[in-house]
């Protein structure tokens, strides 16, 4: 520990104190929240969640009586993300706003927001939930592409505008008056889908992360090129790592976005992705030529077999130990934890 420099007030070390210990203090407080959580992983009871409640929850009604199951569902879905965000956020110790972040957590969110004054929006963009289609969108709605369609490699940096690189007095107008939504998934489908793309595909990644993880985890790894990496060393590697140092594409949706600091009108979902999509595009008064890209060709979507497959053969203790680290991610989206139970990996 580095002691306080002389001059430094007690008041400003217990400050950042504080701010240190607020993620950890967080997290203890929502697994305590969450129906004993902790206890439920270590049983092996990892969320079998069941179909929703037959009626709306207090708040919530049929209007003409002629709702669609799976529209009773949405409802129900979105009824409780906002519950549950409003119950957390509204806790005493919970940042109000991006100015009361300590330093690096508000580079990080500001760092992901991206703008839209032409048609006063935020999307905070999330790794491996779409964004790069959503960087699309951006591109054709200020003018810097002619379609959604052109083929060729993304450029994730030019073109677009982030909040971070505006003025404090420019930052606070647009948290003020733009629309803001954010797009969430399932955490371990996430982390899936950020190891099969980035491992499996990403030279780059394979010589960063990848030689590093096996030289690390692995008895004799010293000659890997990083492109054989397991998931169960990926998974130990995310065990070791600071959640704040991670890489975009597997931190958690949480400290990317920090839904207590902003408030977003929309959260919309992977698994419903056109249809959430559309809503937003409709709201910002998008033109009507400008619609949300389909799925390319070569991308191989994480299946539910394919998540099975990787849960069930990947050592449960890491997958147990992990989960606190996401654990925001599933309970403030609603999210059910994976089950790893015997009887389900015996299926």
């Amino acid at each position: 520990r580095r002691a306080v420099p002389p001059g430094r007030s007690r008041a400003r070390s217990r400050g950042a104190a504080g701010a240190a210990l607020l993620p950890s203090m967080l997290m203890f407080g929502v697994i305590l929240a969450s129906s004993g959580l902790l206890l439920m992983i270590e049983r092996g009871i990892l969320a079998q969640v069941g179909p929703p409640p037959p009626h709306p929850p207090a708040g919530l009604s049929r209007r003409d009586g002629r709702d669609s199951p799976a529209e009773l569902e949405l409802e129900v879905l979105r009824d409780t993300r906002n519950r549950t965000i409003r119950a957390l956020c509204g806790q005493r110790s919970m940042p109000r706003s991006v100015w009361e972040l300590p330093p690096g957590h508000r580079r990080t969110v500001l760092r992901h927001l991206l703008v839209s004054d032409k048609y006063r929006f935020l999307y905070c963009y999330v790794p491996k939930v779409a964004c790069s289609n959503w960087k699309r969108v951006l591109k054709v709605l200020d003018g810097a592409l002619e379609s959604v369609d052109v083929k060729g490699k993304m450029d994730h940096m030019s073109d677009l505008v982030f909040l971070g690189d505006m003025k404090p007095e420019e930052i606070s107008y647009r948290l003020k008056h733009y629309y803001k939504f954010i797009f969430v998934r399932n955490p371990v489908e996430r982390l899936l889908s950020a190891y099969r793309n980035k491992f499996g595909e990403i030279k780059e990644y394979q010589q960063k992360y990848g030689v590093e993880i096996v030289r690390r985890y692995r008895k004799n790894g010293r000659n890997s090129a990083g492109d054989d990496v397991t998931f169960s060393e990926f998974l130990q590697y995310l065990l070791d790592e600071d959640v704040e140092r991670m890489n975009e594409h597997w931190m958690p949706i949480y400290n990317l976005c920090q839904p207590c600091a902003v408030r977003y009108d929309f959260i919309g979902s992977y698994e419903r992705l056109h249809a959430d999509a559309n809503h937003v595009l409709e709201h910002i008064q998008s033109p009507s030529f400008v619609r949300f890209p389909e799925r390319q060709a070569w991308y191989k979507p994480v299946t539910a077999e394919t998540l099975h497959y990787y849960l069930c053969n990947t050592p449960r203790r890491l997958i147990k130990e992990l989960l606190p680290k996401y654990i925001l991610d599933f309970f403030l989206f609603a999210y059910p934890l994976p089950n790893i139970t015997s009887e389900f990996c015996r299926q």
